[in-house]
């Protein structure tokens, strides 16, 4: 007798995705000097049908939510965490820009580690050609 396949919440949650009939989510990673970039590959992603997500705030640019340097470095923890979230529901990555930093290597390596496929606007940055 064959014991029962365990199902992870990450495969439920692909299954859940198909039985609803949603189109692919791509989200987007990369440094928020490229946010015009993924706002043009926003445009191409949405009409190719594929729900986009990606930052949504730049904090490279000033705003009263990040005018405090100790209000802002936690909520660039929290930021991360919730892209972190994005990537889990995404069922694609794509990197934007033609520079990888720290915090986007560490996005590719989680995106990776859950076998998500990731893509390059500029192929050569990635990390692990």
């Amino acid at each position: 007798m064959t014991s029962p396949q365990v199902i992870t919440p990450v495969e439920m949650l692909a299954v859940a995705k198909k039985q609803l009939g949603l189109p692919d989510i791509v989200v987007m990673c990369g440094s928020t000097r490229f946010m015009a970039d993924m706002a043009e590959a926003d445009v191409r992603e949405t009409e190719a049908g594929r729900i986009v997500v990606k930052p949504g705030c730049d904090l490279k640019s000033p705003h009263e939510l990040w005018s405090d340097p100790v209000e802002a470095e936690a909520l660039k923890v929290r930021l991360d965490a919730l892209h972190r979230s994005k990537i889990l529901i995404a069922d694609a990555v794509l990197v934007v820009g033609d520079y990888i930093g720290d915090s986007t290597r560490a996005e590719i390596r989680y995106a990776r580690s859950l076998g998500k496929p990731v893509e390059f606007t500029h192929p050569e940055v990635d990390p692990d050609a």
